[in-house]
C-alpha cells in the first residue's frame, strides 16, 4: 500500500505546509514548539522556528524528511527563549526567513501557492529589488517572495495587503516583529487562520487543534484577507475580512486533522458525513467495509453505520519505527516501504468481499496497488468508493499536486484516450457531470485500468452538502474547473 508515496514525490506531492505562533507574557517556546508539531501531518520536507526575546531573534531552521519535528528540534526547545515566535512546518522552501528592510527586521513564515512568481519576480527587479537567493532546486522561495512585496510599501499593514492583492493563487502569512505577530488570512480564505487565547497569551493557527492541549481555547478565526496583529494582551484587527470566500474543500475531504474543523465544521465529521451519504446511493452487498488509513477511515465508518454493513480493519498501517516523515529519496524504494508500512490482516480478507474507501484517486498507482495487496490476501472482490468526485483539475491554489501536467491525474489520461487525444473545456464539463454517458465511460475505464470490482465516486452535491456550508463559499475548482 502507498498512499504515503505521495506525500512527498514532487511529481504529484500530496503536502501543504501549516504555521503556528504564540505571543506571551512569559516565555513561549513550549508552545511553540507543541504547536508547530502539531501541524507535522501537512508536510514532510523542512520545518522552522524564530522567537524574540531579550538577545533578539533566534532561529532555527531543520530538514525534517528523515526525522519527526520533535527529534530535529529538541535541542532547539532547550536553548531557545523568547516571549513571542513563529514557526512552520513547510511542504517545500525554508522558513521562517529573517528579514531586515526599511520595516526593521522582521521574521515572516507563509503558506503559499504563487502562480505567478516569475512576473512578480521581474517586476520587483525592474521596482530595484537587487535580488533573490535561490534554493538548491533554482526556484526562488516564495516566502522572500511574499516578503519583498510586503517591502514595496511604507507600512506593514499596506505591505501585506498589497501582497494578498498581487499573488495569483494562495497566500496567508504571520509575520513577526518585536512587537506582536501579524497573522494575514489569504485574500478568498483557501487556507484557514485560527486564534487561540489563554490567559497570559494567544496564539495563531493553521489547525485549530494545536493550541487545546496547550490551554488555549477558541477566539477568532479570521476571514477572507483578514489582518489582525496578535501581543500577549490582544487581538486586533487591522484589515476587515472580506466578503467572498473560497475555502478549499479538500481540507475536509483529505488534508484536515480529524479534530480540527473549519468554518465551524469537524472534519471527522464531515468525512462521517460523506460516507452516509455515499452509503445511501449504493446498491453493493460486500462482506466488510475499510477505510484507507487515516483519512478513509471515518468515511468507512459513517459508510458502515448507514448501511448496516460491518466496519472492519483488513489492513494495519506500521509506524512504531517507521515514522510517516521516513522515505528514501529513491522512487523505487519509496514504493517499497510505503508498501512494508501496510500489513494485512488476512483472516479479515480471505475470501471476503471488501469494499474500500480512500479520500481520493489521484494517479492511481496507490489504489492498484493496494486492491493487488488485497487480492493476493486473499481477497474475492475489492470494490473502491473515493470519497470525492473524479479529480480532472490540478490544484491552482494549494500544494495538493507539484505536477507539471495534468495528464498525472488518471482522469485525463482517460479523458484523452476517450477523446483520441484531443481534450476540450467543453468536454470536461461533461465528464464532470455524474448524470452524463460520458462521465460512466470514464468511471468504466478508470475501474476496468485499476482492476477494481466496481467502482463509484462521491457525488460533486452530496460531498458538498456533507460539509454544510454556502456552495458558494467553497473551492471546487479540481472537481469542475469552477473558480
Amino acid at each position: 500500500m502507498v498512499r504515503f508515496v505521495e506525500r512527498l514525490d514532487r511529481k504529484g506531492a500530496r503536502i501543504m505546509g501549516g504555521f503556528f505562533g504564540a505571543a506571551s507574557g512569559e516565555d513561549c517556546v513550549f508552545d511553540l514548539f507543541f504547536g508547530i508539531d502539531y501541524h507535522s501531518h501537512l508536510g514532510t520536507r523542512r520545518a522552522g522556528m524564530v522567537v524574540y526575546g531579550e538577545d533578539g531573534f533566534d532561529r532555527a531552521i531543520h530538514n525534517i524528511e528523515n526525522a519527526p519535528f520533535r527529534t530535529k528540534f529538541d535541542k532547539d526547545l532547550q536553548k531557545m527563549k523568547g516571549r513571542i515566535g513563529i514557526g512552520c512546518i513547510s511542504d517545500y522552501e525554508p522558513q521562517p526567513l529573517l528579514v531586515r528592510s526599511h520595516h526593521g527586521t522582521y521574521a515572516i513564515t507563509a503558506i503559499s501557492k504563487i502562480n505567478n512568481l516569475k512576473e512578480l519576480t521581474q517586476m520587483l527587479f525592474e521596482n530595484g529589488n537587487s535580488h533573490f537567493l535561490e534554493m538548491s532546486g533554482g526556484e526562488i522561495n516564495a516566502t522572500e517572495l511574499a516578503a519583498a512585496l510586503i517591502n514595496q510599501k511604507e507600512n506593514l499593514i499596506e505591505g501585506i495587503l498589497y501582497a494578498l492583492d498581487m499573488v495569483d493563487g494562495c497566500l496567508s502569512i504571520l509575520l513577526m516583529n518585536s512587537q506582536g505577530i501579524y497573522a494575514a488570512r489569504d485574500k478568498h480564505g483557501r487556507t484557514p487562520v485560527v486564534i487561540g487565547k489563554k490567559e497570559g497569551a494567544f496564539c495563531v493557527s493553521f489547525e485549530n487543534f494545536a493550541y487545546r492541549n496547550l490551554g488555549y481555547r477558541d477566539y477568532k478565526e479570521l476571514g477572507p484577507g483578514e489582518i489582525a496583529v496578535v501581543t500577549e494582551k490582544d487581538c486586533v484587527t487591522l484589515a476587515d475580512p472580506r466578503k467572498d470566500m473560497k475555502i478549499c474543500t479538500f481540507l475536509w475531504v483529505y488534508y484536515g486533522y480529524p479534530a480540527s474543523s473549519y468554518e465551524g465544521v469537524s472534519v471527522e465529521q464531515m468525512r462521517y458525513e460523506c460516507g452516509r451519504r455515499m452509503a445511501k446511493r449504493d446498491t453493493v452487498r460486500p462482506d466488510i467495509v475499510a477505510g484507507v488509513p487515516d483519512s478513509g477511515t471515518a468515511h468507512a465508518i459513517g459508510y458502515a453505520n448507514e448501511s448496516g454493513i460491518p466496519f472492519s480493519r483488513p489492513f494495519i498501517k506500521y509506524t512504531p519505527t517507521w515514522p510517516r516523515s521516513f522515505m528514501p529519496t529513491v522512487q523505487s524504494q519509496r514504493n517499497l516501504i510505503a508498501k512494508m508500512k501496510m500489513l494485512a490482516v488476512e483472516e479479515l480478507i480471505r475470501d471476503k468481499s471488501l469494499l474500500l474507501i480512500d479520500d481520493s484517486i489521484v494517479r492511481g498507482t496507490q489504489l492498484r496497488e493496494t486492491t493487488e495487496f488485497l487480492y493476493q490476501s486473499g481477497a474475492k472482490e475489492v470494490h473502491i468508493r473515493p470519497s470525492c468526485p473524479p479529480l480532472l483539475y490540478s490544484c491552482k491554489y494549494l500544494n495538493f499536486s507539484r505536477s507539471s501536467s495534468e495528464m498525472d491525474l488518471i482522469t485525463r489520461r482517460v479523458i484523452a484516450r476517450l477523446e483520441k487525444g484531443e481534450v476540450t473545456d467543453e468536454a470536461l464539463k461533461k465528464y464532470a457531470d455524474p448524470e452524463t454517458e460520458e462521465y460512466e465511460r470514464m468511471v468504466e475505464e478508470i475501474r476496468k485500468e485499476l482492476n477494481f470490482t466496481s467502482l463509484r465516486f462521491n457525488r460533486l452535491d452530496d460531498m458538498m452538502d456533507a460539509v454544510g456550508i454556502e456552495k458558494c463559499r467553497l473551492c471546487t475548482y479540481c472537481w469542475n474547473g469552477k473558480e
